[in-house]
């Protein structure tokens, strides 16, 4: 046991002398400006909304129809009572909701107007929402000049946000920040740490110490599960108390999905070391196998449904995706395990996985 101990303490010391991660920042912002410049697109399509048409007049079914054939939206629910908007919400089937104010129709041709259209979305991803009201509004707009028979539009538009009603960024950015912040100290400073062992030739004198291999291990991972841990509460804490983030749902429930991707980043870290030579192989296997796509491809910066075909099916491989919005459903929308439980299952299937050919690949290479 003294012999653990005393690897910890050197491995932890070591990671406070070690500059080399400090090329991942100048790397990673080039690498960042030209996949965003030439890749990715901001342009909002197809995004899945419910409807909610309360007159059912000929004037309604034709602006749904209008909205719809925009290109913009996909209608994926026709809600038939108030309660079924949030649940939908919560549930994720819709990302906005537009309903339709009673007597449409006949309000559109009174001279005082009065014809009522309000919007909701869902600003648990504040920039997304903001674009999603602004495209829906111009839609309106336009169709109630058209259809207009008096000298000013006859339709008000409300607009409401569910969970985020001032639109602050933060909201989205924090769930995104820990799953980076966490893929960086487990993983990729743990693929670093093992193959700089075998870089070295150190990790036969280890082999060669009182400790077992797993024990070996344990050692070198014992300091970045700490770092882990103390980023993850840090960041929560920060995003609560500074930026006042909501944390609507079980704490519990926050700190059980921090657990289980702070486990599964290990494991792929140890992974990636097995199959790597030498530091700088595991740095950029790391980099573009690990980080670019957890800032990319996991809804961090850009709507997922946004992206083309093959790249939203590479998401559902990658575990960041399913941290990111398992964080934001418990967070921001209050979500509880009936919601995020299958998100859970694919993280700790994903921990199995890693852990199981880490492991088999370490022994691999250490005979």
């Amino acid at each position: 046991m003294s012999a653990l101990r005393g690897l910890i303490i050197k491995e932890s010391k070591h990671i406070l002398r070690d500059r080399k991660t400090l090329v991942i920042l100048f790397v990673i912002p080039v690498a960042l400006v030209l996949i965003i410049g030439y890749v990715v697109s901001m342009d909002v399509k197809d995004t899945v909304i419910g409807v909610y048409d309360k007159a059912r007049d000929s004037e309604s079914v034709r602006l749904t129809n209008r909205i719809v054939s925009s290109g913009y939206f996909k209608l994926g629910k026709i809600i038939t009572h108030d309660d079924q908007i949030e649940s939908a919400f919560r549930t994720g089937s819709i990302r906005m909701a537009v309903v339709i104010g009673d007597h449409f129709g006949k309000r559109m041709l009174q001279p005082a107007g009065g014809a009522a259209v309000q919007i909701i979305a869902d600003a648990s991803e504040a920039n997304t929402a903001q674009l999603l009201v602004s495209y829906c509004e111009a839609v309106i707009r336009s169709f109630a000049l058209e259809e207009s028979v008096v000298a000013r539009p006859p339709v008000e538009v409300e607009v409401k946000m569910f969970f985020n009603p001032f639109l602050n960024s933060i909201y989205m950015s924090i769930p995104g920040i820990m799953a980076l912040v966490l893929i960086i100290v487990t993983a990729m400073m743990t693929s670093l740490s093992i193959t700089r062992e075998k870089e070295l030739g150190s990790m036969e004198i280890l082999l060669a110490s009182p400790l077992a291999p797993f024990q070996i291990i344990i050692g070198k991972v014992a300091p970045y599960l700490a770092l882990a841990s103390i980023n993850a509460v840090t960041i929560v804490l920060l995003g609560y108390f500074v930026f006042r983030v909501p944390m609507l749902g079980s704490w519990q429930l926050l700190f059980l999905i921090n657990f289980l991707y702070i486990y599964l980043s290990l494991a792929l870290g140890i992974l990636v070391s097995s199959l790597a030579s030498t530091q700088m192989v595991a740095m950029f296997a790391s980099m573009f196998g690990l980080l670019l796509p957890t800032m990319l491809l996991s809804g961090f910066i850009f709507p997922i449904e946004n992206m083309p075909d093959w790249l939203q099916a590479l998401s559902r491989i990658l575990p960041p995706r399913y941290y990111v919005e398992a964080i934001k459903a418990v967070m921001i929308q209050g979500s509880g395990l009936a919601v995020v439980w299958h998100h859970l299952l694919v993280m700790s299937a994903f921990g199995m996985i890693y852990t199981i050919a880490a492991v088999k690949k370490f022994k691999i290479r250490m005979e």
